[in-house]
């Protein structure tokens, strides 16, 4: 599909459901990549149908060929398919069962080893290794790489949900995976079919009056936005039914109280443990 196609009824669909009538924003160029990522919803049911052959490699090729930060490509990919293995990412993830469910569960690797392996090969000190900035990148690496694996799954029909909960116990899961030091599982990923009753809707997002700022940070106050969009969340959450009505709650609940980050306050000492000295 040309990419400067103009609006048809199904963009305007799509951006309907993404953003709700009262956050509409105007249509621009479309075609099927941009409708198959506004369609992106986070499934946590899974069919037990396995995915097509090559599906993993297709998946991984996507990821690796995302942006990374200098070329240093610090991203790893541990798929797990031993149900033991799944159970134990299961239980650690507060129960998320569809870890057991997906016929293929990715654990994606903040991996620092493999350039810890050739400063020691070259008798070289990699003095920019301990620092944040260094870390962060890693991460970022990871993250830019995975979301390009899912929409490459997505693509093909599958659906996907990340799994934030690897890190309510990092050491747990990197001993699990038989992980090296200077590594660090960021997230899991479940790919798979996704059951009649887990299909779900795309969810609504703040509109873009919020999230758009031009030449500088707009600070004005955006409470008519927010109320409007609270307002689509309500009606998304009542379908659901959603524990969390609006966007203003859920956000009270998640950032509230300290026992909301399910162990990974302790992240400073996770890290530690696990070789990386953050400075």
């Amino acid at each position: 599909m040309d990419s400067l196609t103009p609006a048809t009824s199904s963009q305007k669909e799509a951006l309907l459901r993404r953003y709700g009538a009262s956050g509409l924003p105007a249509a621009g160029p479309w075609n099927e990549a941009i409708a198959a990522m506004l369609d992106h919803r986070s499934v946590r049911g899974y069919k037990p149908d396995p995915v097509p052959p090559g599906t993993l490699e297709t998946m991984v090729a996507a990821a690796q060929s995302a942006a990374t930060s200098s070329n240093m490509q610090w991203t790893s990919v541990i798929a797990v398919s031993d149900p033991a293995k799944k159970k134990v990412l299961a239980e650690i993830a507060g129960n998320q069962k569809h870890i057991e469910q997906c016929p293929l569960y990715l654990c994606w690797v903040a991996d620092m080893t493999r350039n810890a392996v050739i400063s020691a090969e070259q008798k070289v000190d990699f003095e920019t290794m301990p620092w944040l900035e260094t870390f962060m990148v890693a991460c970022i690496d990871v993250a830019l790489a995975a979301q390009n694996a899912v929409v490459a799954a997505e693509s093909i029909g599958l659906r996907t949900v990340y799994i934030g909960a690897m890190r309510n116990d990092p050491e747990r899961v990197a001993a699990l995976l038989g992980l090296p030091k200077q590594s660090f599982v960021v997230f899991g990923l479940c790919v798979g079919y996704a059951t009649a009753e887990a299909a779900g809707e795309v969810k609504p997002r703040l509109p873009q009056s919020i999230v758009v700022h031009h030449d500088a940070y707009d600070g004005d106050a955006k409470a008519a936005e927010r109320k409007a969009y609270d307002g689509e969340m309500a009606t998304f959450a009542a379908r659901h039914e959603m524990q969390a009505s609006t966007w203003t709650q859920r956000v009270l609940n998640r950032l509230g109280p300290l026992k909301s980050m399910n162990g990974r306050e302790r992240m400073r000492v996770a890290l530690k443990t696990l070789g990386f000295e953050v400075r």
